[in-house]
């Protein structure tokens, strides 16, 4: 059974509406996309579609509240939800050093999270609140 998928390319400004021919979970036919690397990337994301992902996670003493934070490869996108519900529930404890992991094995995909900068330790004062921790009335 034949089955077809558009896609709006994103490899470049261009934005090619790419139609792609599945028979089987496997690519028969691609049409519609003006360069090889539209072709490839429509058929990544019609059979196994991934994305980078970022996010920021909530530090305690740190001098920053958060630090962000991306996977060190791309993720299924099925999994970005989950994997968001995981992050909610980390808090980390300052410092927090950029390329440190924060979570590893996200999710049991084999994708480690890292910090993408450094967060130093809060000296005392009201830049020392934990993440979102409303300011003293």
């Amino acid at each position: 059974m034949s089955e077809v998928r558009e896609v709006t390319c994103i490899v470049c400004p261009v934005g090619c509406r790419v139609r792609v021919w599945l028979e089987g979970g496997r690519v028969v036919r691609v049409e519609g996309n003006l360069c090889p690397r539209g072709a490839a990337y429509a058929a990544s994301e019609a059979t196994h579609p991934v994305r980078e992902f970022f996010a920021v996670v909530r530090v305690k003493g740190g001098d920053l509240p958060v630090v962000s934070v991306r996977s060190d490869r791309p993720v299924p996108k099925g999994a970005v939800l989950s994997i968001v519900r995981e992050l909610s529930r980390v808090r980390l404890r300052a410092p927090v050093r950029a390329g440190e992991v924060v979570l590893a094995n996200v999710g049991g995909l084999g994708v480690n999270i890292v910090a993408t900068r450094t967060v130093k330790r809060a000296e005392r004062g009201p830049a020392a609140r934990d993440a979102f921790e409303p300011p003293p009335h």
